[in-house]
């Protein structure tokens, strides 16, 4: 009797905090709405900023690739991709963030609005691109998290930057946040899947289980076929005494 008043008990209080954070989340999202309506013109300047800073750190980066093309025969970045985040996705990161709903804590606290997504070649090239585009003098690093030497624990292996970048406006300049992914093709690819994966629902607790140790012995695999790739690249080069490593 007294485990089945504990468990009636711990059920009730389940029941409470999944109807207050439902409650908490439809307020969230109708004060998401008002303040969206009520600054659209300032909320829809905000979000050109975020896109212009796009395609500054955009053309840095196919710059570099170009310099690389006529210095050393070859091009390190295989693609880029961006984007500029939903209103779906902010409104997710302030319910995560718990943070003020007006457009100066937006802006503040979700540095990666912007995005810009380098995909390289091999490993090296991730390190060296980056390396040479946080030199340049009008990028200012915030924070950098490399999740290939420390990949997470599903596997997921990026190296990651939040920099700003100024953008030139018609009487003055600012500065926006903008997270850069590197990544090598294999690393993205897999990226690419585990995110549609993950998002499938009515999976079975066994089976996501599986799932997810499948996922992760696929980035070994992967990251092993970095390692190869770069391997083979290295002995390339050093078999036509190809200075530029």
């Amino acid at each position: 009797m007294r485990n089945l008043e504990v468990l009636k008990k711990q059920g009730r209080e389940l029941l409470d905090q999944r109807r207050d954070e439902f409650v908490r989340q439809s307020l969230l999202s109708d004060e998401f709405l008002n303040m969206i309506q009520k600054n659209k013109k300032p909320m829809d300047l905000l979000m050109s900023y975020y896109q212009c800073a796009i395609m500054e750190i955009e053309t840095k980066f196919r710059v570099l690739n170009q310099e690389y093309s006529l210095e050393y025969d070859r091009n390190p970045i295989e693609g880029i991709k961006t984007r500029v985040k939903s209103y779906e996705s902010i409104l997710k990161k302030i319910r995560k963030k718990n943070i003020p709903i007006n457009l100066e804590s937006i802006e503040e606290n979700i540095r990666d609005i912007a995005g810009v997504r380098v995909i390289c070649s091999f490993p090296e090239d991730i390190y060296e691109i980056a390396e040479s585009f946080l030199r340049q003098d009008d990028i200012i690093l915030i924070e950098k998290k490399d999740y290939i030497k420390e990949p997470k624990p599903s596997g997921y292996r990026s190296l990651h930057l939040i920099v700003q970048v100024p953008i030139f406006l018609q009487k003055t300049k600012k500065f926006v946040y903008v997270e850069v992914q590197l990544r090598t093709i294999a690393m993205d690819f897999w990226a690419s899947l585990e995110h549609k994966l993950r998002y499938k629902k009515n999976i079975p607790a066994e089976q996501e289980k599986l799932i997810q140790e499948e996922l992760y012995d696929c980035s070994i695999q992967s990251a092993e076929l970095d390692k190869r790739m770069q391997d083979i690249r290295n002995m390339i080069i050093k078999a036509n005494g190809d200075g530029e490593e």
